[in-house]
């Protein structure tokens, strides 16, 4: 038997967040024999609720992001005498006791930092480190695998391919008067929010590199093209993620478009409320110049909505051929993607049925499953 700490104080987070909760619940599912030891502060605590008896919550209240991070997380671990540290994104702190393991979800830290010089010499050197002292390292993907071993230099045998998963709830699919009820939701839901046209939808952080400003381009070509047609008249464009004041580009991009009446940002929304923007967006917009895996394509896919992507990064590993794949550098090669999810009902059709199969090829069972063997082979070096 083994006892385990995870780190789960990001489990708040938008995307690491998704990552924690789901791999803490399909590990509970999979795993009665080892111990768990699940980190968090006292707010995030009722998150972990409902865990089984080899659970249990270990409160710490300082954020993994101040200075003293380095020395204090790692004396709080050390009274644990685990075999092993779960650490479930590259934030290693410095002292870190061994033997742990490390989830690189992407390197956009290092590959779109705005910072140089001497600063991002010892970001970078911080983030090797890390890697580099972990027993293993569980990659999200076959391209960020690459990425850890060809920019870091960490040695590939250390580095395991182990991918994510869109979280169980966005396959559920009850019966008849689960579906009376799951309708009712939708409709308060969007009337809550007072949408009653067809839109595009997306969701995820507005960041530079998922090219969110070529995203709305986009959306004002098509929607000015589709100004006289019967259905797609009133399209706009919905984004679910942070605040358009904190992204200047964005806004610009609003605003030379002219499209600020008929794009909305909605900041983060509560995880119903998204399923429920998924399973009714007329398609589901990723453009993304950079993705360590590609997660919410999958979710649209399993909420059974069309998916227009990028064809670069990770995203064709994520979707393969159930996706309708752009050039996310071409503002109007985005448009012709958007232009055929919406207007040639047989590939829309094709895409939502390929775009189920796809997304349920991946499962957090699975991954509790690799994960906890990689625990063991950890454990035993």
């Amino acid at each position: 038997m083994l006892k385990i700490v995870i780190d789960a104080r990001r489990i708040r987070d938008f995307g690491i967040g998704t990552y924690i909760r789901n791999l803490v619940q399909a590990l509970a599912r999979a795993d009665q024999e080892n111990q768990y030891a699940v980190v968090a502060s006292s707010a995030q605590a009722p998150l972990l609720s409902g865990l089984p008896p080899n659970f249990e919550t270990a409160i710490f209240e300082a954020d993994d992001m101040r200075p003293t991070e380095h020395v204090a997380f790692p004396l709080f671990l050390r009274r644990f005498s685990a075999n092993v540290f779960h650490i479930p994104l590259n934030r290693v702190p410095f002292f870190m006791p061994k033997p742990y393991v490390v989830t690189v979800h992407d390197m956009a830290s290092l590959l779109f930092s705005q910072e140089s010089g001497f600063r991002m010499n010892i970001r970078r050197y911080r983030f090797r480190r890390g890697l580099l002292r972990a027993g293993k390292v569980l990659a999200v993907s076959a391209a960020t695998r690459r990425d850890v071993v060809q920019t870091l230099g960490v040695p590939a045998d250390r580095v395991r391919l182990v991918y994510s998963a869109p979280a169980p709830e966005f396959f559920q699919r009850g019966h008849a008067a689960d579906r009376e009820t799951d309708e009712q939701e939708r409709r308060r839901i969007l009337e809550r929010y007072q949408i009653n046209y067809p839109f595009l939808l997306y969701a995820g952080n507005i960041r530079p590199q998922k090219n969110i400003p070529r995203l709305v381009e986009a959306f004002a070509v098509v929607r000015n093209e589709l100004a006289n047609h019967p259905v797609y008249s009133d399209l706009r464009l919905i984004i679910i993620g942070d605040q358009i004041a904190r992204n200047p580009a964005v806004r610009h991009a609003v605003i030379h478009s002219r499209v600020e009446n008929c794009a909305r940002f909605l900041g983060f929304v509560p995880f119903d409320t998204l399923r429920i923007f998924y399973e009714c967006a007329t398609a589901f917009v990723f453009p993304s110049l950079y993705e360590g895996f590609g997660l919410p394509p999958l979710e649209a896919m399993a909420s059974g909505t069309p998916v227009v992507t990028s064809n670069i990064s990770s995203l064709p590993e994520a979707v393969d051929d159930a996706a309708m794949l752009v050039n996310p550098e071409n503002v109007f090669d985005i448009a012709r993607g958007i232009r055929e999810v919406l207007l040639n009902e047989d590939l829309r059709r094709a895409l939502v049925a390929k775009g189920r199969e796809q997304a349920a090829r991946f499962s957090w069972e699975r991954t509790a499953r690799e994960v906890i063997e990689i625990y063991g082979e950890v454990a035993r070096q």
